[in-house]
Order: structure tokens, then C-alpha cells, then sequence
């Protein structure tokens, strides 16, 4: 009974280790009971090629394979093929825990008499020492090939979590150097469910730990998403009352027209020479003072530099023609907004030099967009990427970036960030 209550959660672990293992390349397919039912299935199918097939060890190890790779292309969003390869990787982990488990008994020389003397304590702390260095590796590669979510972790913490396997390798070997002073079953017993425990809390903790980082994750791209549908929102206002504004505005030029035709018939030329120079002057001031032959850049470019202007800030801009721009408009909006957003907000910091010097040009089958500004506040960096800066949005500026550097990464552009003397400058080049 021993035995088979020690080999049932011995596979459950190895069945635990097997989805976090698939989970690290790709997103769960099912949630709920469905998400129970393959883990449960994964459990039953291992349990019993375990037994049905222990005497023929390379069919077990393709039945193995192919158990794997099926549940597990239903488990997680992957393609067949990759899930064959991941299989065959996470069977080669199994195999190197057995030769690892032999090494062991071998060097602890844990003979069948002593196994059977020792009540077997001695097997089976060996075996759960491979499992808990399994689930280790496998923690190991999630940190190196896991989901963006994880990345949330830090390196810090992540060291601080995995204070807990390597506590638990450590005290399963100190079990090991006196299991052979047990004399009792019970004694057997209470040694394997204490360390049989210490990896289930284990396996608990990481979940629960693994379940909030991803919730964080979510809001973290929930947060990105608002800022981008306000960012959005406030430039297609923009459009929409730039429209409403031209056609007032041609409205208005038909009745300047027959003004003008009015005042030629009666032959009023002092009076037409006055009027034309009036129109004349309340076109120079007119606001439209970019033109890219695109009328979503227009729209941004126009309304920033308005903005910037109201604010006492100089804008210099270097375009040319985007008529044939290929980056969708959201897109465009997102950037060009939250640069412009960032670099308007920075310059009002400034208490002299409040200047934005902008390029938005296609040239050489590249697109260059590039911002540059002054600043006078402290730009706060962690792990080589911005986090915020001490203005009034402070989370808004660093989750901005953040967003602007994932539409650049969509396009398979490159970017370069820097600030030097008080001047912020955030450059990018975007193939066409």
C-alpha cells in the first residue's frame, strides 16, 4: 500500500512539473473545469503506462511522447509540432531525474536487502530529491523562456522564490543521511509525508504566486490599453472637429466669394482691397500649419503643435510626404501622441528652454520618427528600460513608452532612447 501511494505522488508531481513546463511556451487554451479535466487526464494517462508498460522501456517512452503531446496541444496554444518537440525535451528530464535517482542509490548503496530493511524509505526519498530538483529545472527554464508576464517578476525576487526548492533539496538530503536509523513503518512513513509536503506547498506556493503575476500582468495591459484608447479618443475628437471646423470654414469662404463678387460689380476696388487683405491675414493664422499628405499625421502633428504653442514651447519639425504611410492609424496615433504628450508635458517643466525638435520622414525605405526636448526633471530607469519620470502622470509617461516600444516591435523596428544635458531623445526607424 506504501509503495503505491508513494509511486501515485511521485507521477502527480511529475504531472505538475509537465504542465508548468508546457505553460512556459504558450498560453492555456481552457480555463475552468476543462483546465481539470487535461490535468487530470495528463495524471491518469502517466499512472498508467507507468504500470502497464514498466517492463518495456522504449515503447513506454513513445507512448510517453505521445501522451504528452497530445493533452498538451489541447492544454496550451501551440502547434502539434512544437508540442512534440517540448515532449520529447521534457521526456530526456525525466529520464536524466531516473539516472540521477540511480546515481544516488548508488552512491548511498541502497541495495534491494537495504530497501526492503529500511522499509524503502531510502528509494523514496531519492526519488522525491530528483522530483523536487525537477520541478527546479523546470523553474529554471520558465525564468529563461517564460511568458512576458513573468518578466514582471524580478530578478530579486525570483532568487527569494527559489529559496524554497533548494531549501527543500537540501532538507530531503538531510533526510537521506539518517534514514538509516528508521526502524519503524511509521517513522518511514512520517519522513516521506514531511517531504512529500514541503514539495506540494511548494508546487501551491508557485501557483498562487504565478496566478498574481499574471493577474498583474492583465491589469498592467488593461492600464495600456486605456491609455492608448484615450490617446485614441482625444485624437479622433481632434479630426472630427477639424472636419466640422473645414466645413464651417467652406461655408464661410462662399459668402467671402460673393462679397467679393458683390463688391466687383459695384466697382468698390478700395473697399475689395481691404477685404482681400483681411481674408488674407486670418488665413496666415490658420492652424493647419503641418501637411504630410496624411491626414491622421496632420491631425496629431496640427493639434500638438497648436498645444505646443499655446504653452510657450517652440516646436521645430522636419516632415515630408506620408501619403503612402503604412503604419495603421491607430498605430500612428499612439506613437505620435504619446511622444508628443510626453515632450509637451516635459517642456513645461522647464523654466527657460522649452523646446521640441520633431522628424517624421520616410526616406530610403525606413521610417524615421524622432523626438527630441528638454526637460528639468529626473528620468527614473529599472533593469535598463524607463520606469516613469517625476511628472504629474507619472504612471502614464513610463506605461506610454512602454507602449510606443511594443507598436515598434510589431513592425520589427529599432529604437534608441536617450537623455543627456537636460534633452530627452527618443528615436525610432521603422521599415517599409
Amino acid at each position: 500500500m506504501f509503495d503505491l501511494i508513494q509511486n501515485v505522488l511521485l507521477i502527480f508531481i511529475e504531472a505538475m512539473c509537465c504542465k508548468t513546463f508546457f505553460e512556459t511556451f504558450g498560453k492555456i487554451r481552457h480555463n475552468g473545469w476543462i483546465n481539470l479535466i487535461q490535468v487530470m487526464l495528463l495524471f491518469y494517462s502517466m499512472c498508467f503506462y507507468s504500470y502497464t508498460l514498466s517492463e518495456y522501456f522504449v515503447l513506454r517512452q513513445v507512448v510517453a511522447i505521445s501522451v504528452f503531446s497530445v493533452l498538451m496541444f489541447w492544454h496550451i496554444k501551440i502547434s502539434l509540432k512544437k508540442s512534440f518537440i517540448l515532449a520529447i525535451l521534457f521526456d530526456a528530464l525525466l529520464l536524466a531525474m531516473d539516472y540521477l535517482i540511480y546515481l544516488i542509490c548508488s552512491w548511498f548503496s541502497l541495495s534491494n536487502e537495504s530497501l526492503g530493511q529500511q522499509y524503502e524509505i531510502g528509494f523514496a526519498l531519492v526519488s522525491l530529491l530528483a522530483k523536487v530538483i525537477l520541478f527546479f529545472a523546470v523553474l529554471i527554464i520558465r525564468k529563461q523562456f517564460g511568458k512576458k508576464s513573468i518578466e514582471m517578476m524580478l530578478d530579486a525576487e525570483w532568487i527569494r522564490f527559489l529559496f524554497f526548492p533548494v531549501f527543500i533539496i537540501a532538507a530531503i538530503s538531510a533526510m537521506l543521511s539518517v534514514f538509516g536509523y528508521v526502524q519503524t513503518v511509521e517513522q518511514a512513513s512520517l519522513l516521506f509525508i514531511i517531504a512529500f509536503g514541503m514539495i506540494g506547498m511548494n508546487i501551491v506556493v508557485f501557483h498562487l504566486i504565478n496566478d498574481v503575476v499574471e493577474r498583474e500582468a492583465q491589469m498592467h495591459e488593461n492600464k495600456v490599453f486605456q491609455i492608448q484608447a484615450k490617446n485614441q479618443l482625444e485624437m479622433y475628437q481632434s479630426i472630427s472637429e477639424n472636419f466640422d471646423n473645414q466645413k464651417r470654414k467652406t461655408h464661410e469662404y462662399k459668402n467671402q466669394i460673393l462679397c467679393i463678387e458683390s463688391l466687383l460689380d459695384k466697382k468698390q476696388y478700395s473697399k475689395l482691397e481691404e477685404y482681400v487683405k483681411k481674408i488674407y491675414g486670418s488665413l496666415n493664422d490658420e492652424p493647419d500649419a503641418i501637411n504630410t499628405n496624411n491626414v491622421i499625421v496632420n491631425a496629431v502633428l496640427n493639434t500638438k503643435y497648436q498645444e505646443a504653442d499655446a504653452k510657450g514651447i517652440v516646436f521645430v519639425f522636419r516632415v515630408n510626404d506620408l501619403s503612402e504611410l503604412k503604419i495603421k492609424d491607430e498605430d500612428v496615433v499612439t506613437i505620435l501622441a504619446n511622444l508628443l504628450n510626453n515632450a509637451i508635458e516635459a517642456c513645461e517643466t522647464c523654466e527657460d528652454k522649452k523646446v521640441i525638435r520633431f522628424k517624421f520622414v520616410k526616406e530610403d525605405d525606413m521610417i524615421i520618427i524622432a523626438v527630441k526636448n528638454t526637460f528639468n526633471y529626473d528620468v527614473i530607469y529599472e533593469n535598463g528600460e524607463i520606469k516613469s519620470t517625476k511628472t504629474s502622470s507619472v504612471d502614464e509617461h513610463g506605461v506610454g513608452i512602454k507602449n510606443v516600444i511594443k507598436i515598434i516591435e510589431k513592425y520589427d523596428g529599432s529604437y534608441v532612447i536617450e537623455d543627456k544635458d537636460k534633452e530627452f531623445f527618443f528615436s525610432i526607424i521603422i521599415p517599409t
